[in-house]
């Protein structure tokens, strides 16, 4: 197919790649442990572990999975934040074949049993602060081996131990819980010291991942993510970044998204591990302040997040008087970047703030802007090397550039399909191999993609398609707004309203204010009809707003 994206790409980056070196993420992780052995390759609470240290550690974990009869496809849940334990076991496990199901540890115990049920999880680690969560559902799932941890077990003597001993009898974070047959970290560590490890064969076709996603929009479905997809986008990123001249150093990256979400599991985790890269640990991101003094230690080079994220160190102060003269770059995903967050983050941090574009069932990236781009430019950016993309209509017709129309996307990246879930399958993937995304985008004439919005989110006022992600850009721009989200509510005489809901930077801002601010910004049927300030609005796990939560309260006011 005709690629017009190609003549916009950065110098330097090549139109495919080639993943004919590699058989796996194992190949990858073990030629970085031993051409990085001694660099470090996580850092958390100031405490390193090195490429060497993780190598061994993994291995170690690794034999006590196989002892304990776990054998290639098996699969395990990870259940923790971001702490040195995740990357052990995640190396670990995948050293011994297994498939990793990331988990959210902050989970029900309904949306726990329906994942390790539907997974077939035989084994968990979980940190004990959610243990009592597990033992609720004990009985009710398949898991034979469960593997608890609490967060200070990798961090060495004293530090481990009294934060352990903080976090249980000062914080009292650790709800007591009853897990008989559980066997400790540390423990697993140890007795797989001393036994053999029998090595996996894996190819490129074998699962990595079962990476869950949909579970805003009704059952969870878990995306077959294997290892030539994984190493396919860690391939494609690597080769992205080179004209920001990234992976040139030893890079250091900031994770304070979650290793368990697939934006900050590749972008973090996987890629700087091939990079050979340093992987800052941020395991509570929501506490600000104590956020900022963790990058006031390191001279960090680039950070991934959302736009919440960003917008949210902006506004803490301290943040703006941080060094940033190492810092090559940001890259926003996971939702779309404002252009109000974008300038500002280049006025305080003197880089830019790169927007890119992925799902859970294309690895994650698909498209993402030159990462020396000048300024903001509301697009996604270019299909990444391997990527092609295009704007699909609902007969399944490709539409020409500049129409409107669904994002479709087909490369190495995209997922295998749902587990267990033919039908869920065919519904996003064509025979031709097309991924569905349900966003609503545009091609410009030089191969950029801008998405309008997401198809469910698309509000109908009078005949006319109003779409939030516009409206939210344009408020948020407003010096007296912090956050911002945009919903429809059922309208009597245009079928459906504008209802924004506001979280206030400067408690002063009324709602006249906004009204006369989206007169000379937004056409008449654009502008909310229903404004109402919070104090918060819900967030996913990553700190993407909700608008369906919204969405449903607005119902249910309405059925009451």
């Amino acid at each position: 197919m005709n690629k017009p994206w190609l003549k916009s790409y950065p110098e330097g980056v090549p139109a495919e790649i080639d993943l004919g070196d590699y058989t796996s993420i194992v190949d990858i992780f073990r030629q970085s442990c031993d051409e990085y052995r001694d660099r470090t390759a996580y850092l958390n609470f100031d405490c390193a572990l090195t490429f060497g240290e993780l190598d061994r550690l993994s291995r170690d974990f690794a034999a006590w999975l196989q002892a304990k009869g776990m054998r290639k496809g098996d699969r395990i849940a990870l259940m923790m934040p971001n702490i040195l334990q995740y990357p052990v076991a995640l190396f670990g496990a995948m050293r011994a074949g297994m498939v990793i199901v990331n988990t959210n540890p902050m989970y029900t115990p309904r949306e726990l049993r329906h994942q390790l049920q539907d997974s077939g999880a035989r084994a968990i680690v979980i940190v004990e602060n959610f243990a009592h969560v597990l033992q609720k559902v004990r009985d009710e799932v398949p898991v034979e081996q469960v593997i608890t941890t609490r967060i200070g077990d990798l961090l060495g003597f004293p530090k481990g131990l009294l934060l352990n001993f903080a976090l249980k009898y000062v914080k009292k974070a650790i709800p007591g819980f009853r897990l008989p047959g559980a066997t400790g970290f540390n423990d697993v560590l140890a007795e797989g010291s001393k036994l053999a490890l029998d090595p996996v064969r894996l190819q490129l076709d074998d699962l990595a991942f079962l990476q869950y996603t949909g579970g805003t929009t009704g059952v969870a479905k878990g995306a077959m993510l294997t290892h030539r997809n994984l190493v396919a986008n860690m391939l494609q990123s690597k080769a992205w970044m080179i004209s920001a001249d990234l992976g040139q150093d030893v890079e250091i990256v900031i994770s304070a998204l979650p290793l368990y979400h697939i934006f900050a599991l590749t972008a973090n985790c996987l890629v700087y591990m091939a990079m050979g890269g340093v992987n800052v640990l941020i395991t509570n991101p929501r506490d600000m302040p104590g956020f900022i003094k963790e990058l006031k230690k390191v001279p960090f080079t680039f950070i991934p997040g959302v736009n919440t994220l960003f917008n949210g160190l902006l506004n803490t102060p301290g943040f703006a008087d941080l060094d940033f003269s190492a810092l090559k770059g940001a890259l926003g995903g996971g939702m779309a970047v404002q252009r109000a967050v974008a300038e500002r983050w280049r006025e305080v941090t003197g880089t830019p703030l790169v927007e890119a574009y992925g799902l859970t069932e294309t690895s994650p990236a698909a498209c993402i802007n030159p990462m020396n781009i000048e300024g903001f430019n509301g697009c996604i950016g270019l299909p990444i090397p391997s990527t092609d993309c295009a704007i699909m209509n609902d007969a399944g017709e490709l539409l020409p550039q500049g129409e409107v129309g669904e994002l479709v996307i087909r490369g190495p990246q995209v997922m295998k399909g749902y587990w267990q879930r033919p039908e869920e399958t065919a519904k996003v993937i064509t025979d031709d191999g097309w991924l569905r995304t349900g966003d609503v985008a545009m091609m410009t004439e030089d191969g950029f993609f801008k998405i309008v919005d997401r198809k469910k989110d698309m509000i109908l006022v009078s005949g006319f398609n109003v779409y939030p992600n516009e409206i939210e850009d344009v408020i948020a721009h407003h010096p007296k707004v912090l956050e911002v989200a945009v919903i429809g509510v059922p309208d009597a005489k245009s079928n459906e309203a504008v209802k924004v809901f506001i979280v206030k930077a400067d408690p002063s801002l009324t709602e006249d204010e906004v009204r006369a601010y989206c007169a000379e910004q937004l056409t008449g049927y654009k502008r909310p009809r229903h404004i109402e300030f919070r104090d918060e609005l819900p967030k996913s796990n990553v700190g993407k707003i909700l608008r369906r939560e919204l969405r449903d309260e607005e119902l249910k006011k309405q059925a009451s």
